[in-house]
Formats: structure tokens, C-alpha cells, sequence
């Protein structure tokens, strides 16, 4: 095997053409000139990208349909992060299973909503005639809870990526609501939320996922897309 290496024509302070450890000599209209070696490219496409990839997917499946849920839901994250980053980051972190195609949301862990607010208690949701019927008990005066702070309900279609959401459904002191569904959702996978707010919309609860039906979602957070009812898309 024959190296071949560069030659230096005018002594060591002149050009030289060819290759010395990862530079490149040569010349261009007798002007003479070096460059170093370009890096070797590395494939972007590695296992753990891939996988990544997968999960963040799955979870933006998720979240674009509920943004302005979740610019209340997550007000409170730290200084210098945006409620859509910050509930990306506990989603991604607590609430993903799988990689790549098969990364899917484990929707009874995500939290589309966290906070220092006195959540409710005894809260449950029952689906049926097309409507999400919510009820919990009244425990005004408990820790921070107020008789005024507001319910806000969610359910996300897991089967067509869609979500419908009420932020302001009634009160603590109410212990019930409803939020409509759509005629075409019958008998389909839903996961469905309960969440409040202070009346002065300064912090809310951690959100109860109340029911979560056999995960349908299609893997890698491919389906039909959709939007809750009210502002659509992602938010800085």
C-alpha cells in the first residue's frame, strides 16, 4: 500500500500540495492556499435520535390541540419558560412509553395542568348521551381552596387527535358540570381532565385525569389532527 503525502515545494515556510494530517495544501491560478480536512459527516438518524423524535411527536400530537388549556394550566412554571415548553418537558419526561413509531402518551400521567391550588375531592366523570358529565365534592375553606374558583374540563379524543374544553364550566361550590361532545366521538377513546382555577386566574390545581379509555392513538402521533374549541396551535 502506497501513502501519499504532502509535498513541500519552497522549503518549510512555502505551500505545499497534497495532505499533512488534516490539512490540505494545493494551489488556484499560482496562489497557494490550505485548508483543513472537512468533519466526517455524522448520520442524524441515530437510535437515540430516532427515538426521541418518536416521543416528542406523540406528545405534540397531544398538546397543539389543547395550547390555550395549557397556557393556563401551566402559568405557573419557572421564570424564562413558556407554558407550551414547560408541559412539553413534564409530558416528555413522565408521561411517554415507547421510541421512535411506537412512542404513545400514557395520558393518566400527563398533567395539562400544575399547580399550588387546593384540588377537589371524590371527583369522577361519567360519559354518555354525548356529554361529559362532571361531579366532585365541595371543600371550600380546605388548604387554599375558594367556593369561587373556576372548573375547567377537557377531553381529548385519542382515535382522531382532537379535543374539546370548557375553561371556565362552573365553580367549586357548583360540584358539577357538563362539556358537550361531539355526535361523531360515540364509543370512541377518550381521555378526560378536571382542572381549576382562582377566580383571579393567579394559580390553579394539579389536573385528575378522571378517565382514560384503552389507548387507540396511533403510534408516533400520526392521525387526523384537530383543535379544542377556541384558539388553535402551539404558543411561545
Amino acid at each position: 500500500m502506497i501513502c501519499t503525502m504532502g509535498t513541500i515545494k519552497k522549503g518549510i515556510l512555502g505551500g505545499f500540495s497534497g495532505k499533512v494530517g488534516t490539512v490540505v495544501g494545493g494551489s488556484w491560478n499560482s496562489i497557494s492556499y490550505m485548508r483543513s480536512l472537512a468533519d466526517s459527516y455524522k448520520d442524524a438518524k441515530t437510535e437515540r435520535q430516532v427515538c426521541q423524535r418518536g416521543r416528542f411527536s406523540a406528545v405534540v400530537a397531544f398538546m397543539k390541540t389543547i395550547a390555550p388549556y395549557l397556557r393556563i394550566g401551566y402559568r405557573n412554571c419557572e421564570a424564562g419558560q413558556s407554558p407550551y415548553s414547560a408541559a412539553m418537558s413534564f409530558v416528555l419526561k413522565n408521561a411517554v412509553t415507547g421510541c421512535g413509531d411506537e412512542a404513545v402518551v400514557n395520558f393518566s400521567k400527563a398533567l395539562v395542568s400544575q399547580g399550588g391550588l387546593t384540588s377537589v375531592a371524590d371527583a369522577a366523570v361519567e360519559v354518555a348521551g354525548g356529554k361529559a358529565s362532571f361531579t366532585w365534592t365541595d371543600n371550600s375553606g380546605s388548604g387554599s381552596a375558594k367556593s369561587e374558583d373556576v372548573a375547567m374540563l377537557l377531553a381529548y379524543n385519542k382515535d382522531r387527535q382532537e379535543a374539546v374544553y370548557d375553561l371556565q364550566a362552573a365553580t367549586r361550590a357548583d360540584g358539577s358540570a357538563e362539556l358537550t361532545l361531539p355526535a361523531a366521538w360515540e364509543d370512541e377513546a377518550l381521555a378526560i381532565y378536571l382542572s381549576f382555577q382562582s377566580v383571579d386566574s393567579r394559580t390553579v390545581t394539579k389536573s385528575i385525569c378522571l378517565q382514560d379509555d384503552g389507548v387507540t392513538q396511533e403510534p408516533g402521533g400520526g392521525g387526523t389532527g384537530g383543535s379544542g374549541e377556541g384558539e388553535e396551535g402551539t404558543f411561545g
